[in-house]
């Protein structure tokens, strides 16, 4: 006899549970529309919490811990998985987070919905039923925290959202996704490697992000304090490169003990040292640039932050794996 798998859906707000008023306006409902389903439980049972109500750019660290905390609890009790719905203009940070600080074993994935509840052609429910058919398959075990959006599963680690309104928003570069649902299975095409979990209390770190462009000087750099500062992201050009301008205020951060993380800004390809010029990847990284290969700079910013708060040693082994 089959077990019936219990599932813990946790809604968090965003466009899956608003909804369009006559203007085309498109706010947060009262009350979460999709408690008011009725989803098939044939095979599973549903238990629904509203654990908090916003919007995802309302979204915070400190909402991401308090997530994490009730997933971990969830599933070291008697649920065989975990749904979280979420607005989708910050789910690929909430998941990174998730990801990166919960051990992996029980399912866990995340959705959301392009389109609010009474859209035509609204997302979210089907996108709600596929993330709960992922987590009661027992392939979805040990795969770390997975986004299911549109027939796709795709890995925290890598997914990002690509267009502003498509329903196909949510795309894996360099990788592709983990695998896709059919109207009666699902198919997994691979399995990311482990990466490191840091099970941490605290979500504290100013870590802003700056963007690099072609004739960028160092003034925007020599404008943050390196006292009001725990550590910076820069969107670097190509591999990891940066202008010439920049170098002096990035030495005068890192003499100041400020971790300096580099990503690319190019939206496919990893960020690596190879370039041996002034404002190269290879002499950044010689003067104590850390290099975070295949994450964006909205990751990467997560992972500094959950390395400084975990007060992790060896910060370029941590940010480069």
């Amino acid at each position: 006899m089959n077990h019936k798998k219990k599932i813990l859906v946790l809604h968090t707000g965003g466009t899956i549970s608003m909804a369009e008023d006559e203007q085309g306006n498109v706010s947060p409902n009262a009350q979460n529309p999709l408690n008011r389903l009725n989803l098939p439980s044939d095979q599973v049972e549903i238990v629904a919490e509203d654990i908090f109500n916003l919007p995802s750019p309302h979204i915070t660290l400190e909402h991401m811990l308090l997530l994490k905390n009730r997933i971990i609890a969830a599933c070291d009790g008697d649920f065989d998985g975990v749904v979280i719905t979420h607005g989708t203009d910050t789910l690929e940070e909430t998941a990174f987070f998730l990801d990166s600080t919960i051990q992996r074993g029980k399912p866990i994935v995340i959705t959301g919905a392009m389109r609010s509840s009474n859209e035509l052609g609204t997302d979210g429910i089907y996108n709600l039923k596929t993330a709960i058919r992922v987590v009661a398959d027992n392939d979805s075990h040990d795969r770390g925290v997975l986004v299911v959006m549109n027939d796709e599963i795709h890995s925290a680690r890598f997914v990002t959202k690509t267009h502003t309104t498509n329903v196909s928003t949510f795309q894996t570069p360099t990788h592709g996704p983990l695998g896709l649902l059919t109207k009666n299975k699902i198919f997994y095409f691979h399995r990311d490697s482990e990466n490191q979990h840091l099970d941490i209390t605290s979500v504290t770190g100013n870590v802003p992000i700056i963007k690099c462009y072609a004739g960028m000087n160092g003034e925007i750099l020599d404008l943050l304090d390196p006292n009001r500062i725990d550590g910076l992201v820069i969107e670097a050009l190509g591999a990891g490169n940066l202008p010439p301008s920049t170098v002096a205020p990035i030495e005068r951060l890192l003499a100041h003990h400020v971790p300096i993380v580099l990503v690319s800004r190019c939206f496919n390809g990893i960020a690596e040292p190879v370039y041996d010029y002034e404002g190269g990847g290879s002499r950044l990284h010689h003067a104590g640039v850390l290099f975070a290969p295949e994450v964006n700079s909205q990751k990467a910013r997560i992972k500094l932050i959950i390395g400084l708060n975990a007060k992790v040693k060896n910060l370029d082994d941590f940010m480069e794996n």
